[in-house]
């Protein structure tokens, strides 16, 4: 009876064990991927994040968001230090956010070793026209994306952050939803940085965030466009010790002044990757709730 009831207990533990998940079934993966550029005439990466679903249900297709790194990163910032795969995992997994396709474009390098930087045309660097004419098709067309404004979100930090706006406000028949962490919404005059040569790469990023301005996109707006940015909905996270925050207070100021609704939250942090990796927690299902275009 003795050695029954050890064998029932040997059967039981087996199959308990059996029934434990083992990781082989369908995953999230990140790829690193380049295509060539006519505008740039270059080589550029990006790295993109496909869902658990996404080798299982191939008939399946899924919003996208662009999220763009901030000056001196590159494609790899949100993925190697900010942990966008293991974040997006954990929220899909728990239902806070849906299923999505995250891209992030190359759009720097380390500026003070002559790399360039920035998602705006400025001379010798049209980034912007090569984003919306060549990686945004090809991202679009290559991988299942729905390609409509309604599934389609940007957000970005810092730099990132700032491009992420100019590109929502811009190109607003393009996002439904723009998240922006410790954004770049303006360089004031006073204070800019001074150019110590012509090529010098850091002036021509100062003066391209100068001419291209979210605040004073906003500021200058007219009827039709401020008709246009309240299609897209709005969240602006920066941190109470940011060196950008007023920068930040003062776009959602011209946003309020627009009676253009904005959410705007100042946390406790600083410009650090600590703030922009728990911003991704609020992020993630915030352009979820835009994507299926539900309250709250």
């Amino acid at each position: 009876m003795k050695r029954i009831s050890l064998l029932l207990t040997v059967l039981f533990c087996t199959l308990a064990l059996s029934a434990q998940p083992d990781g082989r079934g369908p995953q999230s993966r990140v790829e690193t991927k380049s295509i060539f550029s006519n505008v740039l005439n270059a080589d550029r990466e990006f790295n993109i994040y496909l869902p658990k679903s996404y080798d299982s249900e191939t008939r399946k297709n899924y919003p996208v968001l662009y999220l763009l790194h901030g000056m001196n990163g590159t494609h790899t910032q949100w993925f190697d230090n900010l942990h966008v795969k293991e974040i997006a995992d954990q929220l899909t997994a728990s239902g806070e956010a849906c299923e999505m396709i995250i891209v992030s474009p190359n759009a720097g390098g380390n500026i003070y070793e002559g790399a360039w930087n920035g998602y705006f045309d400025m001379p010798g660097w049209k980034y912007e026209t090569f984003f919306f004419t060549e990686l945004l098709p090809y991202i679009e067309k290559t991988y299942r994306v729905m390609g409509d404004k309604q599934h389609r979100a940007v957000a970005g930090l810092s730099m990132g952050g700032g491009g992420a706006t100019k590109y929502a406000q811009s190109h607003s028949d393009m996002f439904a939803a723009c998240y922006a962490m410790s954004a770049l919404m303006n360089i004031p005059q006073q204070g800019a940085y001074p150019p110590q040569r012509e090529d010098d790469k850091m002036a021509i990023l100062t003066r391209s965030v100068q001419e291209n301005s979210c605040v004073a996109f906003v500021a200058e707006a007219d009827d039709a466009r401020k008709t246009q940015l309240r299609s897209v909905r709005w969240y602006v996270d920066c941190g109470d010790d940011d060196f950008l925050l007023d920068r930040n207070i003062e776009f959602t100021q011209a946003m309020r002044a627009a009676q253009i609704p904005c959410e705007f939250r100042i946390r406790d942090g600083g410009h650090t990757a600590e703030y922009w990796r728990s911003a991704l927690y609020t992020c993630l299902p915030f352009v979820t709730r835009c994507f299926y275009k539900i309250s709250g």
